[in-house]
């Protein structure tokens, strides 16, 4: 037994040794510095995982705006250059910014390979995203979602709410279902028809409970979710692996086809998946599953950390609330508890320049996006003052964290400050600057250039939604006001805004209307 154990430990020893002499990447003339890590495969991956921001400032300060780092058996080149960020736009001849994207959706998700070049399918993706999230539909989107919202808030969780009584909740778990549930219904609609139904409290019990169920599997999946991305498959984890299934039966063809109201979004994706596509029926759910996630996974800590600063800053609280008012007065939309909601449409939401800039800097605060392109061929990134050679199918990353947490680009940066995106006349601010030159990209939590998030205008729309019809219909306030803010859960770095490591209370009650 002990001979057995030496043996199986030599061996380890010697791969380890093979691979520190013979299989670590060795940098080349003209390429940039070169981090491989101590580890096999993995090389800086724990390191970097444990907190990005702070790993890739202290390489930053090392090896300059430039630097490749071994993660996880991919050599990132992390450009960190905020006035180069141009340089890795305008290689589209040579850089792939849908390759990582089609691969981590196959692998994560489930489904088979969306790049057309593969064969399963002729839908250009991209460009179904941005026809039924932007422009002319965008606008049926926030009128679903506005009606939504006030049905969740003040009829879905009726048994909660009574007039002057209190309710105490986790401010996250609060947002968590007020947002799964309106989005759910707003994207994939309705299982019940609310025109002369006799049953129809009965039926919206069932499909309320329907979707917390989903929230439920939505949960469980999304809890390993940066694993599966970091290419863990998914059998081993077992409940993550039955979430993911039944959220893929939840949204197979023939269940969302006794759904009311479907979005154009959800309807044109069934049509192009029937058409242009040889999926299965669970493959075409899975590409659903992928919507309902890059509908939920950010939209939701991103309005939690709004609302909670908010709830942290009565100057802020005040600035927003008075805007909100007069956004309402102005639409002479009158608030009551009688059933009549209120209808605010895109162009009277676009003119909340406060809320604005108040979701701007909780997204700055908490945001943790990157940015990938991978290189098709060998070829040579030209920077601003320098040129670097690339190796085919390298990755060329930027961290926009390192960019908002800039204290020369943003003072105090570490300091909500709800104002920070006005300017001395409380419009939309543009201009920022770092040693002295104005920068194109300050502020990146949705990536940037041709692969810049396409339902990024409604995720903004939803939270200044939410936001108004929670300062409308609502007094809250957080359980303890000295409470400290709660720290970022690095482990989604990467992947978009962070959520909390841990949840606030808060209470909220009806205001008497």
């Amino acid at each position: 037994m002990f001979l057995a154990s030496w043996l199986w430990g030599a061996a380890v020893m010697l791969c380890c040794v093979s691979w520190f002499l013979l299989g670590r990447r060795r940098r080349r003339q003209g390429e940039p510095p070169l981090e491989n890590g101590f580890l096999p495969y993995l090389g800086c991956a724990l390191k970097f995982g444990a907190n990005p921001l702070e790993f890739l400032k202290e390489k930053q300060k090392k090896h300059g705006h430039i630097f490749t780092c071994h993660v996880a058996g991919k050599y990132i080149h992390f450009l960190t250059d905020p006035f180069s960020y141009h340089a890795l736009m305008r290689q589209g001849k040579h850089l792939d910014w849908k390759k990582f994207h089609f691969a981590t959706s196959a692998k994560v998700f489930g489904h088979g390979s969306i790049d057309p070049a593969e064969g399963n399918t002729t839908e250009n993706f991209h460009q179904t995203f941005i026809r039924t999230l932007q422009g002319n539909a965008l606008d049926a989107l926030i009128e679903a979602m506005m009606e939504n919202l006030q049905y969740v808030m003040l009829q879905s969780r009726t048994p909660k709410l009574q007039s002057n009584t209190w309710v105490t909740e986790g401010l996250y778990t609060f947002c968590c279902q007020v947002m799964f549930e309106s989005g759910f219904l707003t994207l994939f609609g309705k299982e019940f028809n609310s025109n002369n139904d006799k049953n129809l409290s009965s039926k919206q019990e069932t499909e309320r409970a329907h979707i917390l169920n989903a929230l439920e599997n939505f949960k469980e999946f999304d809890k390993i979710f940066p694993a599966l991305v970091a290419g863990l498959p998914i059998h081993l984890f077992k409940s993550a692996h039955s979430a993911r299934e039944k959220l893929g039966e939840a949204l197979l063809h023939k269940n969302l086809l006794k759904r009311d109201n479907l979005s154009e979004l959800v309807t044109l994706r069934m049509f192009l998946n029937d058409t242009l596509s040889t999926f299965d029926d669970r493959e075409k759910a899975k590409t659903h599953v992928a919507v309902l996630w890059a509908s939920q996974a950010n939209t939701i800590p991103a309005t939690f950390w709004t609302l909670f600063y908010l709830l942290k800053n009565p100057e802020a609280m005040r600035a927003a609330t008075k805007e909100v008012e007069r956004v309402v007065e102005s639409a002479e939309e009158s608030i009551s508890l009688d059933g009549k909601h209120i209808s605010l449409n895109r162009k009277q939401l676009d003119n909340m320049p406060v809320l604005d800039s108040i979701i701007k800097e909780a997204m700055r605060l908490s945001s943790a996006s990157m940015t990938f392109r991978v290189a098709k061929e060998d070829f040579t990134l030209h920077l601003e003052n320098d040129f670097y050679n690339i190796r085919k199918d390298d990755v060329v990353a930027l961290y926009p964290q390192l960019l908002h947490f800039d204290p020369e680009i943003y003072a105090d940066p570490l300091t909500f400050k709800y104002d920070r995106f006005l300017n001395e006349n409380g419009e939309k601010k543009t201009d920022f600057y770092r040693n002295g030159r104005k920068l194109k990209y300050y502020y990146m939590p949705f990536g940037t250039g041709i692969a810049k998030c396409p339902g990024r205008l409604f995720a903004v729309h939803e939270i200044k939604q939410f936001l108004a019809l929670m300062f409308s219909y609502f007094e809250i306030e957080l359980v303890d006001s000295n409470v400290k803010c709660p720290s970022l859960d690095q482990s989604r770095a990467g992947l978009g805004v962070l959520q909390p490591s841990n949840d606030i209370d808060f209470r909220y009650r009806l205001k008497c209307l």
